[in-house]
């Protein structure tokens, strides 16, 4: 039996990739600090407009603006760290901090959304005054900060999940705008304070199906899951029947650092005939990266049998 861990051929691809991957993560960094200065500016705003109007989605939108500040700026330590090189202790390197922010930031905003749930049932069982013209205000500036900050992170790299995770608490801001203006506008014309935690509500239950979408794709590349459109069975039969000298493949196990940089083990028995075992590696890592886009694998072959139980 002989281990193959082959490279041949491929350092310039690896550099290119590398290349490609530092240049996403410094646009990606440039867009979460621009929407972090924005909304952390802006909750203080909110904060208080939120306390002298009476309002709870100014309020609840100020508390999410908070946890957004903080989302923001974790996403962007994320970015930082994640470009130190790997090490003796982290022989991957650091791209997984990413993921583990972004499932940071999928648990706080349910936290949020439980905040949210609790102070609409109090302003249910206890209504409040709300000054519905200095709602309005505060709201609309709110909407247009948010509507920049969303747009500055959702043209950024989308498959990328602490993007995606900064920009669902962005979406989550944003919501909250639209509600407040909604309610400052009934409560204006009409003077029915209930449309407020109503609205809270509405938003707090969008909130929650994006959070736990986060946290639950995050989650599964924490705990080293395939990627959710690989189908592990129908690529081992794809591999046998295209590489040349591969018999059967078994002991597959395939994961990701992020998304975007999936790894891959197994081991192949090789055909009795096969005169090059270090071809076949070639051939199968070659196969890997074009049909599946697995840049990084390492491939065990079998000659007499596995010599795992």
């Amino acid at each position: 039996m002989a281990h193959a861990h082959d490279h041949h051929g491929r350092d310039h691809d690896h550099d290119h990739s590398h290349a490609h991957v530092h240049e996403a993560n410094e646009s990606n960094l440039k867009r979460v600090m621009i929407a972090l200065v924005l909304t952390g500016t802006f909750m203080v705003v909110e904060i208080v407009g939120g306390i002298i109007s009476g309002s709870l989605a100014l309020l609840a939108d100020a508390g999410h603006m908070l946890t957004d500040t903080m989302a923001l700026a974790l996403a962007a330590v994320a970015f930082h760290v994640s470009k130190r090189p790997a090490d003796g202790n982290l022989t991957y390197g650091y791209q997984r901090f990413q993921i583990l922010a972004a499932f940071v930031n999928g648990l706080s905003l349910l936290v949020i959304v439980g905040w949210i749930l609790y102070e609409a049932v109090e302003r249910f069982m206890t209504p409040r005054e709300i000054l519905g013209e200095t709602m309005l205000v505060v709201a609309a500036a709110g909407l247009v900060i948010n509507v920049i900050s969303f747009a500055v992170l959702h043209t950024g790299d989308q498959e990328n999940l602490n993007i995606r995770g900064a920009a669902l608490h962005v979406a989550g801001d944003l919501l909250g705008s639209v509600a407040a203006i909604v309610a400052a506008i009934v409560i204006i014309y009409t003077g029915w304070t209930l449309i407020d935690p109503i609205l809270s509500l509405a938003v707090a239950v969008l909130i929650l199906r994006s959070a736990w979408a986060l946290v639950k794709r995050s989650a599964h590349v924490l705990l080293e899951g395939a990627p959710d459109w690989l189908n592990v069975a129908d690529m081992q039969d794809r591999i046998v029947a295209n590489v040349p000298g591969v018999r059967e493949i078994h002991h597959v196990h395939v994961w990701g650092l992020t998304p975007q940089q999936l790894m891959l083990t197994m081991h192949v028995a090789i055909q009795d005939d096969v005169d090059s075992q270090s071809r076949v590696v070639r051939g199968v890592k070659n196969y890997l990266e074009s049909e599946f886009g697995i840049g990084h694998s390492t491939i065990e072959i079998e000659v007499d049998g596995c010599a795992d139980h």
